[in-house]
């Protein structure tokens, strides 16, 4: 495709703004009508504890069987998506740049208020509108943080199963297809069947709501995620037995190290006396888990995210490095975030964050990094 062809793809149309507004407004009115497990969230920075109601898992199963019933009625295309990637990639950037722009408004229209929760300011504008200056921002009833990443991970499958309906329609259906379907489908289902553990993720507790978590939820998690997948639908790969295999384990130990060990953190939060591993958790200064997967690596969690965004590219061969663009940016950001996450732990924890170091040398590779 030409450049030319490219920049005019991008411009957003009406239709392509309307798709993307139906679809935020049913992710939206479906988190308030259908059944949902209502959880506690962790006590945040400013002291506030928030309450959730996850019932992510039902949404998307829901949304998926109401775009299958209108492709069947002749309503909706099921390659409507692929069709229009470029537009719904652009409408998704600006509209996570007009939010984040409106946060930063509001941000600081409350600021002068006399509140424990009051915005939080660097004093640098591009920062404050790039991280945001508001912990916990609403919208008529609805946590934003936790909504823009429910709407990210769902749109993940939406995009991808659009693209499966067009490489069997264009010819491309493959193995690796089917593969790179299945990973991000079942990793996108045990995401939001476990949804509850995103209340002590360091994006719900630490992080403000910003462009770089609405980009990272709208245009990362909805787009850059998909790259495999489009790379797929207009390059067919064969992939042998053996390399199948291979990816399938790599993808195995992935799902094995980043479950298990999000859901050892939410346990020890939840019981600090759980057993980890069958046995009693490790505790430094009684605050700090260095039992199971933490006591491998300060960062885990980050180990296995990454195996699991490999496998994803994997399927693509190595023909070219463009399906690879999301685990080498996913290096960036885990590295980035690690440091930061060191930082503040140092200083929240203090003596206590030393002692864990000494025992948890490792930050996200065991006897490596």
């Amino acid at each position: 495709m030409e450049l030319g062809s490219v920049l005019h793809a991008l411009i957003p149309s009406w239709s392509s703004v309307g798709i993307y507004m139906i679809y935020l407004t049913y992710v939206a009115f479906a988190s308030f009508i259908l059944p949902a497990k209502v959880v506690p969230g962790m006590i945040m920075q400013d002291g506030s504890r928030l309450h959730y109601r996850c019932n992510g898992l039902l949404t998307l199963v829901s949304l998926i069987g109401l775009l299958g019933i209108g492709s069947k009625m002749d309503l909706i295309s099921p390659t409507l998506i692929a069709d229009r990637g470029l537009e719904m990639l652009s409408t998704s950037f600006i509209f996570s740049f007009l939010v984040a722009s409106v946060l930063y408004i509001v941000g600081c229209r409350s600021r002068s208020q006399a509140s424990s929760k009051k915005p939080h300011f660097t004093g640098n504008f591009i920062l404050d509108w790039y991280l945001g200056v508001q912990l916990n921002p609403h919208f008529l009833g609805i946590n934003l943080k936790f909504f823009f990443l429910r709407v990210g991970m769902m749109a993940w499958i939406i995009i991808n199963l659009s693209n499966l309906a067009k490489s069997v329609q264009i010819g491309t259906f493959s193995l690796s297809m089917i593969l790179n379907q299945l990973f991000c489908l079942i990793h996108v289902m045990d995401f939001l069947y476990h949804e509850e553990q995103l209340t002590c993720f360091w994006d719900i507790m630490v992080e403000r709501l910003g462009f770089m978590l609405i980009g990272g939820y709208l245009v990362w998690a909805a787009f850059i995620t998909t790259i495999p997948g489009w790379w797929l639908l207009y390059n067919k790969v064969d992939l042998s037995t053996p390399a199948a295999i291979a990816i399938c384990i790599i993808y195995l130990v992935g799902v094995i190290g980043y479950r298990g060990s999000n859901s050892q953190k939410y346990q020890f939060k939840m019981n600090p006396k759980a057993l980890i591993w069958g046995k009693p958790p490790r505790v430094i200064g009684g605050k700090l888990l260095a039992s199971g997967y933490w006591g491998l690596a300060r960062h885990y969690n980050y180990l296995g995210d990454y195996l699991l965004s490999l496998s994803f590219s994997l399927t693509c061969g190595f023909s070219s490095p463009v399906p690879y663009i999301y685990p080498i940016c996913l290096i960036v950001f885990f590295v980035s975030r690690e440091k930061r996450d060191e930082a503040r732990c140092a200083e929240k924890y203090k003596e206590i964050w030393a002692e864990y170091c000494k025992v948890v040398p490792w930050r996200i590779v065991p006897y490596l990094y």
